[in-house]
C-alpha cells in the first residue's frame, strides 16, 4: 500500500489540541498549562527521565526519578557523586550499561557547564542514541526534532497502515514523523504522540473513539488496529546455566565487584561460574553441579538469553578478591536483580 503523507498542519494542530486536554502528569514533565505561560523543562530531568525509561515503565522509573533528584538534584551532584553510589541507587533498573554511561555522561556535562541543546551534539554524549537525543533537543530545548519511540511507531503505523514489518518501518516511520513536527511547541508535539500511544493507541484494544487522529487513520478505516504494527516472528532466545554462590560467614556475605566489560560490567555481584549455553531448552544436567550444595534454581531473562542458576551455599572457585557485606543490609549493597533472586532464596531456604 502507498504512503499517503499527512496534512502537517491538520495532524499536529490535532494532536496538540488532545494533549491540552489529556496529557499525563509525570514527575519530569512540565505540562502544557505550565509550558504555555514560560515554564521552562529542566534539561537534566528530561535526560535522567529518559535514561531511565529506556526499556522500563514509568511506574518503575518513577521512583528512582525521584530518588535520584533528591539525592543528586543537578547535574553536577550526579558528576561529583561515588560511582559505586551511582551503580547501587540503578540496581533494580535492569540494563546496568545504561548507568555506567548515565555517571559518564554527567561528568561531561558538568565539565561543559550545561546540556548541548541539538540533537546533532546530544547524540554525541555516552548513553544518547537517535530516539533520546531528539527526545532531548525537543522537550528540553524545543528543537524541530523527532522522537520516534515503540508508541509513536504503533501510532504512525496504524495510521498509515503499514504493512512492513515495524523493524524495516522504522527508518520510514522517522522520516515521516520528522516532518510532521509542528515549527513551534515540539516538545509537546514529542510527548504528546507518546501519550498518544501510550494511554490511546495502546498495544492491545485501542481506544479509537478517543483517538484524535480516528478520522484519517488508514488501520481504523479496514477495522484491521488490532494488526499493527506488523511483527516478524521472533527468535527463540537461547538457555544458560550455570551456579551463583550465596555464602555467608559471620553474618556477611561474599560478593566480588565484576569485571568492568561484559554483561553487568563493573557492578558487585556474587561469586558465580561461567555461565554456559544449552544447545536445546532442556533441564540442565544434574552431573552440571553435582557435589555442591544446591538449594534452589533461580531463573532471569536478559535481552538476548534466558539465564539458569543453580544457588548454592558452597564458594566457586577461582574467587580471590571477595568483598564481605553484612547480609542484614544487602539490599544496599546495589545487587543487579538476577543475583537479588539468589539472595532471597537463600533467606527463604
Amino acid at each position: 500500500m502507498a504512503l499517503t503523507f499527512p496534512h502537517r498542519e491538520t495532524f499536529s494542530t490535532r494532536i496538540l489540541d488532545w494533549y491540552d486536554q489529556n496529557a499525563r502528569e509525570l514527575p519530569w514533565r512540565v505540562g502544557p498549562a505550565d509550558r504555555a505561560v514560560g515554564i521552562l523543562p529542566d534539561p537534566y530531568h528530561v535526560w535522567l527521565s529518559e535514561i531511565m525509561l529506556q526499556q522500563t515503565t514509568i511506574p518503575h522509573a518513577s521512583r528512582y526519578f525521584l530518588e535520584f533528584v533528591q539525592r543528586w538534584p543537578t547535574v553536577q551532584d550526579l558528576a561529583g557523586a561515588d560511582r559505586d553510589d551511582v551503580m547501587a541507587a540503578w540496581a533494580g533498573l535492569g540494563y546496568y550499561s545504561r548507568a555506567r554511561n548515565l555517571y559518564a555522561c554527567a561528568q561531561l556535562v558538568a565539565e561543559m557547564g550545561r546540556f548541548p541543546e541539538t540533537a546533532a551534539e546530544l547524540i554525541k554524549l555516552p548513553g544518547i542514541g537517535p530516539y533520546t537525543s531528539g527526545a532531548i533537543a525537543a522537550i528540553a530545548f524545543d528543537e524541530q526534532a523527532a522522537a520516534v519511540d515503540g508508541n509513536v511507531e504503533r501510532v504512525m503505523s496504524r495510521y498509515l497502515a503499514m504493512d512492513k514489518p515495524i523493524r524495516d518501518a522504522k527508518t520510514d516511520i522517522k522520516s515521516m514523523t520528522e516532518k510532521l513536527v509542528p515549527d513551534e511547541r515540539s516538545g509537546d508535539f514529542a510527548q504528546a504522540m507518546m501519550d498518544l500511544g501510550a494511554t490511546v493507541c495502546t498495544p492491545r484494544n485501542p481506544a479509537c473513539d478517543r483517538c484524535p487522529l480516528v478520522g484519517d487513520c488508514q488501520a481504523f478505516d479496514l477495522r484491521r488496529q488490532s494488526e499493527f504494527p506488523v511483527r516478524a516472528p521472533k527468535a527463540q532466545k537461547p538457555t544458560r546455566y550455570g551456579t551463583v554462590s550465596v555464602v555467608v560467614k559471620d553474618g556477611e556475605l561474599a560478593l566480588v565487584r565484576r569485571p568492568e566489560t561484559g554483561l553487568l560490567a563493573g557492578m558487585m555481584g556474587l561469586p558465580t561460574s561461567d555461565w554456559l549455553t544449552l544447545e536445546a531448552d532442556l533441564q540442565v544436567p544434574e552431573s552440571a553441579n553435582a557435589g555442591k550444595a544446591v538449594i534452589g534454581r533461580v531463573e532471569h531473562v536478559f535481552t538476548h538469553f534466558r539465564l539458569w542458576l543453580d544457588v548454592t551455599t558452597e564458594m566457586n572457585t577461582g574467587e580471590k578478591e571477595i568483598v564481605w557485606f553484612p547480609l542484614e543490609s544487602w539490599k544496599s549493597a546495589g545487587l543487579p536483580s538476577v543475583f537479588q533472586k539468589a539472595v532471597k532464596l537463600y533467606l527463604k531456604h
